[in-house]
């Protein structure tokens, strides 16, 4: 029986009704039990990040790192912090990472190719969220996105596609 998953599960109840204070108290006192779990930080940090708190996101990140530089989920955080930061092209290397150990995700896509957008690689970004989008045709973000990537690069025949697909599932 994984424990720390079973209390990761009631972290994420709290959060989805925002008692943060609560999640984290229960976290920081796991972290004295479960110091080795990576898990417990990259929800600390997930935390300060929902309070814009990047110092302390930072450092439960970085500590998550210490034990696993294999999560997904510790290179996801950490894309985003350093994207936060206005560090762009640093960022990058950390939701490619991501993107390797939490194959097909198609959040993490399309943030893949707002990241791609954010160093000026229209194409990448483009053909990453048209990847997402296969992946999670229904996904309205995934959707405006590809919108905007599309209109950005003069794409026209394909944004017009797009935005007949958005038309046809409006007026359903």
């Amino acid at each position: 029986m994984d424990l720390v998953r079973e209390l990761i599960i009631k972290i994420e109840t709290l959060k989805q009704d925002k008692k943060f204070k609560e999640a984290l108290k229960m976290l920081k006192d796991a972290s004295l039990k479960y110091s080795d779990d990576y898990r417990i930080y990259e929800e600390i940090a997930d935390i300060y990040l929902y309070e814009w708190n990047l110092i302390q996101a930072t450092k439960a990140v970085n500590f998550a790192l210490s034990l696993n530089k294999e999560s997904a989920t510790w290179n996801y955080l950490k894309w985003f912090i350093l994207l936060s930061n206005d560090k762009p092209d640093e960022s990058i290397k950390y939701l490619i990472k991501s993107n390797k150990l939490m194959w097909n995700n198609a959040e993490v896509l399309r943030n893949l190719g707002w990241a791609y957008t954010m160093i000026w690689e229209q194409e990448r970004w483009i053909t990453v969220l048209k990847r997402a989008l296969n992946i999670s045709p229904w996904d309205e973000l995934i959707t405006e996105d590809l919108a905007m990537a599309l209109i950005w690069n003069w794409n026209i025949k394909d944004w017009n596609q797009l935005l007949e697909k958005i038309w046809k599932n409006y007026k359903k």
